[in-house]
């Protein structure tokens, strides 16, 4: 077995392509380890010491370190996802589901929803595929006075690029495509 690894525009999270599905759907985002407790393998890779962050999309799993050095920490977290994949062991505990993110806990008023339902297809469409290459995710949590609210998962939780992406990026792009659009915000 082949893991792929590829930097992410933040520095404290490396993505890991293992070249097989690691999700079906959705994303997941362990944040510590009691999370974790979830899957197998977040909890095995939270053993690792100086791991502080496990994300998982369709194709990938990024891990966010502390100020541990990647040269020491790659070994071990390469060690423990290829053992994982090799053993047939299950991805998630029994019970344990994906976040279906999108769609969960969002807020707007019923006046705005072709304008909601425009932003969604803008961020499904064009910015969800393009922060995944960064290993993260992108999702839309409300709309209240021109504004756009985004929750942001995985390389993209942290990242020093964030908010030029958040500004300069998605905000540039939905106000172009959007104009009740005034500013976009994480939440």
């Amino acid at each position: 077995m082949f893991i792929q690894t590829e930097p992410t525009p933040n520095p404290a999270t490396l993505k890991f392509i293992p070249g097989r599905p690691v999700l079906d759907a959705g994303t997941m985002e362990f944040a510590d380890r009691d999370s974790a407790a979830r899957s197998p393998l977040a909890t095995r890779l939270f053993e690792v010491p100086g791991v502080t962050g496990v994300f998982y999309g369709s194709d990938f799993v990024t891990v966010t370190k502390d100020g541990s050095d990647w040269q020491h920490l790659k070994p071990a977290i390469l060690g423990v996802i290829m053992e994982h994949y090799m053993s047939g062991a299950p991805l998630l505990a029994d019970g344990a589901a994906p976040d279906h993110g999108p769609h969960a806990e969002e807020f707007f008023n019923e006046a705005d929803s072709e304008t909601v339902a425009i932003i969604k297809d803008l961020i499904e469409t064009r910015v969800r595929p393009a922060v995944a290459q960064d290993g993260g995710d992108i999702t839309f949590r409300g709309f209240k006075d021109g504004i756009v609210f985004l929750d942001m998962k995985g390389s993209c939780s942290g990242c020093p690029s964030s908010t030029a992406t958040l500004k300069h990026g998605i905000q540039n792009l939905l106000k172009h495509f959007v104009p009740d659009v005034v500013e976009v915000r994480p939440m």
